[in-house]
């Protein structure tokens, strides 16, 4: 028929990393012609695949928004392409960069033992992820940075609007603390919760309690739910874990830990900050896990 548009068959792999899931395709030199609308029908929990957000893993060198990182890092062979589940474009994400490495490894197309390092381009820059001994992945994910503006949050199930603290990680987040585990399980975050002003390119928003006590054998302890831009509540978010801790560490004030352990709804992952030439580095550490694979038609 006369307009009609071509199907397309893809083969995907579904995976997670502490409940924040992920489909992921090999497209090394963008073969495919996929628009906002077929990164949709993947991640829809209802008639495609189902995730939080779709990866695709191109070749850097094809990609001409990173290739220039080529310079800088030769190595960083593969571009981690992320998409939001309303197709919208993502800097990076951090659950998502370590199941992108374990899906890289088990498809062979790289190889990486305990303790050596993997390169990867994203449009947040070169994020460096370490495979342990214990089969979890570290990822360095650079400086970070307080942000500019200060936003009140409305979002149901709060009595009213709390103030909070922006913070770039790389993705724009907008973090809250709350009084009690209560008040954490009590909120609604079936709709997005409400910024005054409106964040600009829009902002994950974390809600953060404290343990009691918050510190233990020198590990920061905080639970965390976050809303993500373009998503929706999910399971989990690395980058919103960052910026949970980093928020948290700046409340509590100097010495304050640079360890900390980050509780949500999926599992727990590990922050860590530490001291470089060139600024503050902060690293994600949790597990990844690839679940299935099948063939679809787009």
């Amino acid at each position: 028929m006369a307009g009609a548009k071509k199907t397309q068959s893809v083969v995907v792999t579904k995976g997670h990393g502490t409940g924040n899931d992920f489909v992921l395709f090999t497209d090394p030199d963008d073969s495919y012609d996929l628009g906002t609308e077929a990164y949709r029908f993947l991640a829809n929990r209802h008639t495609g695949v189902g995730a939080d957000g779709v990866i695709r893993a191109a070749h850097t060198a094809s990609s001409p928004e990173v290739a220039a990182l080529l310079e800088v890092e030769p190595d960083a062979v593969w571009f981690m392409d992320y998409r939001n589940a309303d197709g919208s474009l993502s800097e990076m994400c951090g659950n998502g960069v370590r199941v992108f490495a374990k899906y890289l490894l088990d498809t062979g197309l790289v190889t990486l033992e305990p303790g050596d390092t993997l390169p990867v381009a994203t449009r947040a820059g070169i994020v460096d992820v370490t495979k342990s001994a214990s089969g979890q992945f570290h990822a360095d994910m650079g400086r970070w940075s307080f942000s500019p503006g200060e936003f009140l949050v409305t979002a149901r199930g709060l009595d009213v609007a709390r103030p909070s603290l922006a913070i770039t990680v790389p993705n724009p987040h907008v973090v809250v603390a709350l009084a009690s585990m209560e008040e954490l399980a009590a909120l609604d975050l079936s709709s997005a919760p409400v910024l005054d002003p409106p964040a600009p390119e829009g902002a994950n928003v974390e809600f953060v309690v404290p343990a009691d006590p918050m510190v233990v054998d020198g590990v920061g302890m905080i639970s965390m739910r976050v809303f993500e831009r373009g998503v929706g509540e999910t399971l989990s978010c690395g980058t919103g874990a960052m910026a949970a801790a980093l928020a948290t560490r700046h409340w509590a004030g100097e010495g304050a830990p640079h360890h900390w352990k980050v509780s949500v709804p999926g599992g727990s992952l590990g922050v860590r900050m530490f001291a470089t030439e060139e600024g503050e580095h902060i690293t994600l550490s949790g597990p990844a896990e690839l679940v299935f694979t099948t063939t679809v038609e787009i």
